[in-house]
């Protein structure tokens, strides 16, 4: 293992800790962590030397990150398990292991650190690379063989629903012409032909014309929302009484993923006419983030990566069957307080339904919320 390349800061240390704490903290018995997206192990190591009676069960495609993570927690190697998976293996993994049930989960999904500023992987559009962007580079579809062999509906397909990118037609087409000329295998070159194909007013704003499509490409050759569709209720259906589950999103796309399987499962699914839950149809979940909390504005001048984090986090619950009242305490709900929060609206101009704009507000924080400086991706 080579040294580590790239900086790695956890993303919402402070708050992911002070969220994960109830559920990791039993007086009773021993607990489990699942961290799927485990990358440089900064969000594990963290909650393996607050909680000494947790075992870690670490997640990641990302051989090269399994590795430096396996090093960094090497003082834990007794109660640590890292697994070479996606996240959508989830409850495989846990049967391998014998864990059927859990008590905290993270996901902080995205691109790592390690995997952003590798030059060599093809993440990053302002360096010169092979088009790869694959996380785990042992398997699957390259970027290169995307932006070679799909046709133009299906480049713009992609770049419109998962880069949320305008110009989607307009990309494909300079891409088509350009691969009927040359085939395209640079990182570069294609950040210059997306350059080119959105009109100059359109690049003034909005940061790096090119990284709507990058990000698009990358999601399309990992599979990261289907991955994701897949992971969220399996790692639901898996924590224990009074577990947690804490998502950190990047993008309107996972946050809405997320919300929505979240917020199924925080709503009674009995009739609206009746004046008690029936049994089995009350609310398996709470909601422990009021919408999407922000990152700090003080994080995000530090680091500009952490301006596009989004949190989510809930509660496993339980109903006792007769009055629809929660078995867990609702005065500890009421101490708990979310911290900056992303007011959601509805958009048109991207062409994706629920997806939202932020507005910046401060909300109330409990003491003891942290804002630790964030970077975007896994670990």
């Amino acid at each position: 293992m080579g040294e580590l390349r790239g900086t790695h800061v956890p993303v919402l240390l402070e708050r992911c800790l002070e969220l994960l704490a109830p559920a990791l903290d039993r007086k009773d018995r021993a607990t489990v962590y699942v961290d799927a997206t485990l990358g440089l192990a900064g969000h594990a190591e963290a909650v393996l030397a607050a909680h000494p009676r947790t075992v870690l069960i670490g997640l990641d495609r990302d051989t090269e990150a399994l590795a430096h993570a396996r090093a960094r927690l090497d003082r834990y190697a007794d109660r640590i398990h890292l697994v070479h998976a996606v996240y959508d293996e989830f409850t495989e993994v846990l049967d391998r292991l014998g864990h059927p049930r859990v008590d905290g989960v993270l996901f902080d999904l995205g691109v790592s650190s390690l995997q952003l500023d590798a030059p060599d992987r093809g993440f990053a559009y302002a360096q010169d690379a092979p088009l790869d962007m694959r996380m785990d580079q042992s398997t699957g579809t390259t970027a290169e063989e995307v932006v070679n062999t799909y046709s133009h509906g299906e480049l713009a397909r992609v770049l419109r629903v998962y880069g949320e990118e305008r110009f989607a037609g307009r990309i494909a087409s300079a891409i088509i012409r350009e691969r009927e000329r040359t085939r395209m295998t640079s990182s570069a070159r294609l950040a210059e032909l997306v350059r080119d194909s959105i009109p100059a007013p359109a690049r003034r704003t909005g940061g790096h014309p090119a990284k709507r499509t990058f990000q698009a490409l990358r999601i399309e050759v990992n599979r990261e929302l289907a991955a994701l569709e897949t992971a969220l209720p399996a790692a639901l259906d898996a924590l224990s009484l009074g577990g947690r589950m804490v998502v950190l999103s990047y993008h309107s796309l996972e946050d809405r993923i997320t919300k929505q399987a979240l917020t199924a499962r925080s709503r009674s699914t009995g009739p609206v006419d009746l004046p008690v839950e029936l049994p089995g149809t009350g609310p398996t979940l709470r909601l422990l983030s009021r919408g999407a909390e922000l990152a700090g504005e003080a994080e995000v001048e530090a680091n500009p990566r952490a301006a596009s984090v989004r949190l989510r986090a809930a509660e496993r619950i339980e109903q006792d069957g007769r009055n629809g009242t929660e078995t867990t305490t609702r005065r500890r709900a009421a101490r708990e307080r979310p911290g900056r929060v992303a007011e959601e609206v509805r958009t048109s101009d991207t062409g994706i339904a629920d997806g939202f704009e932020v507005a910046r507000r401060e909300m109330p924080r409990s003491p003891g919320d942290g804002s630790g400086t964030t970077v975007q991706g896994e670990g």
